[in-house]
């Protein structure tokens, strides 16, 4: 029988899941994105050559694998179109791959003009969204208004309901945030004709999940961003708007809990964010611009800087219990080695008192002082190495480190971009 797994962000996103779920991908039938929209950037190095995706699974680059955007996801007809384009200019032939839930609810361009409107009327205030329109499409979803990609299928249903949609939000454009009402024939007209690149794609996806492990095949569910920005469970209001966390597998494609095996997350062997929002251990010094710069800590979506700071211990044994995480990848080890010292966050200190936990209430998590514990710098390369014996002896001090507070074992490590640069010590599909 088959395995079907998670592969999720175990901190603030941008861990490298795309890597380590290309790497596994030769090893199952399937790779399923099940939540987010484009916002997401998964960055694979092939043999040196790099692709960036945002919304196709890290899968597609694969032969005879199915990638699956599934109903959890919010989906851009006009970045699916340019994605889709991106990857056949590689040669890739992503018609005969990639499949899309009906279920799907679209991104509209009146959703990318009211997150611009929403978070320049915000200010200093906003929430530092990458204003691809994520939260709009979202906030359509709950209130049960939103269109989805199986209405594509009936133009002229289609057509009806976004007009009335329209008359919703070219309200609030104008006369909320004052800014210019689109045109609902021209986006009906442009959806509808980007629909004809992808229409034999749509499909019933969770049906075709069931038949994939009803086969014993195995199935990789592609996480995008990561546990504290989940909309529950993470640093709200700075959040992303979807559930980043091990649940919204399930829920995202229809594919029940207990047929889920092992749930890998993926965590810097240091911490990042981008955007706004509590940060205990951010680094304001040169050891924080350093591994900013050997780390290339710039968003794959946006461009952003990301903030860097030293690996919270705290936060990640939350995201265990978050997720049942199962299994780790450490990433960007490498990063770390020209450091004389390395620290790893274990706790934190709250108005005077140490505590051990992430504090729900944000207002106090944005309070919390981090105590560390110092480690000596291995001073070595570690970059593309393979093997764990290859690598330095504080190297493999730090990890273990990480292992016995976390209690959850270290199963590959990433010593740089490429597939092949990994060292692999248990593998959670076997």
């Amino acid at each position: 029988m088959g395995k079907s797994i998670v592969v999720l962000g175990g901190q603030w996103g941008d861990e490298g899941k795309g890597k380590i779920v290309d790497m596994l991908t030769p090893q199952v039938s399937a790779v399923v994105r099940f939540q987010g929209g484009n916002n997401a950037g998964h960055t694979l190095v092939i043999n040196g050559e790099v692709t960036k995706l945002q919304l196709i699974p890290s899968g597609i680059l694969h032969e005879g694998i199915i990638s699956i955007i599934a109903n959890g996801v919010v989906l851009s007809p006009e970045a699916l179109c340019k994605e889709m384009q991106m990857l056949e200019q590689k040669g890739i032939p992503v018609k005969s791959r990639l499949k899309i839930s009906l279920n799907c609810p679209l991104i509209l361009p009146v959703h990318v003009a009211l997150d611009h409107a929403r978070e320049s009327s915000l200010g200093s205030q906003a929430i530092g969204t990458t204003k691809r329109g994520i939260g709009p499409a979202y906030e359509d979803k709950v209130a049960r208004r939103a269109l989805r990609v199986g209405d594509l299928l009936h133009p002229e249903k289609f057509a009806e309901k976004l007009r009335s949609l329209m008359q919703y939000h070219n309200f609030i454009l104008q006369y909320y945030y004052k800014a210019e009402a689109l045109d609902a024939e021209k986006m009906i007209a442009e959806t509808l004709a980007q629909a004809e690149q992808f229409r034999a794609l749509i499909t019933d996806t969770t049906a075709l999940l069931h038949e994939i492990r009803a086969t014993g095949k195995s199935i990789i569910f592609e996480g995008a961003q990561g546990t504290f920005l989940d909309v529950d469970h993470g640093t709200y209001p700075y959040v992303t708007s979807s559930n980043t966390t091990a649940g919204a597998a399930a829920t995202g494609t229809g594919f029940g809990p207990l047929y889920l095996d092992e749930v890998v997350a993926v965590a810097k062997a240091y911490a990042t964010r981008v955007g706004g929002g509590p940060f205990p251990t951010e680094l304001f010094d040169e050891i924080g611009e350093h591994i900013g710069v050997v780390g290339k800590e710039f968003g794959t979506v946006t461009g952003r800087k990301r903030r860097c700071g030293w690996l919270d211990i705290v936060a990640l044994k939350r995201s265990v219990q978050l997720n049942s995480i199962s299994s780790l990848c450490i990433t960007k080890l490498d990063v770390l080695d020209e450091l004389e010292e390395i620290k790893i966050c274990i706790a934190y200190q709250l108005d005077g008192n140490k505590i051990d936990y992430l504090p729900a209430d944000i207002s106090l998590f944005g309070r919390c002082e981090p105590i560390y514990i110092t480690m000596p710098g291995w001073k070595q390369s570690t970059y593309g190495i393979t093997e764990y014996e290859q690598l330095p002896a504080k190297a493999k001090e730090y990890l273990k480190a990480i292992e016995q507070h976390i209690s959850i074992k270290i199963d590959m490590i990433s010593t740089g971009p490429d597939r092949k640069e990994t060292i692999i010590l248990r593998n959670p599909l076997s």
